[in-house]
């Protein structure tokens, strides 16, 4: 799967969550900031963090990661 695509899922689904960043941010352990970069910059989450993320978020990572649609 292509980076962009990763990054365009992964922003949307942060979108779609009805959360603000500070909201987002609390919940798995990183600065609104972070989130922000997340969403607009070529930062990707580590590991853990993107864990975190679907978790909280309720999101598939097989479907942010181009593993299922």
């Amino acid at each position: 799967m292509e980076y962009f695509l990763i990054k365009e899922r992964l922003r949307e689904e942060i979108k779609n969550s009805n959360l603000t960043t500070v909201e987002i941010a609390k919940k798995v352990g990183v600065s609104p900031e972070m989130i922000t970069q997340y969403m607009t910059t070529k930062k990707l989450p580590k590991l853990d963090t993107f864990a975190k993320l679907c978790k909280e978020l309720d999101l598939s990572a097989n479907y942010i990661l181009g593993l299922e649609d």
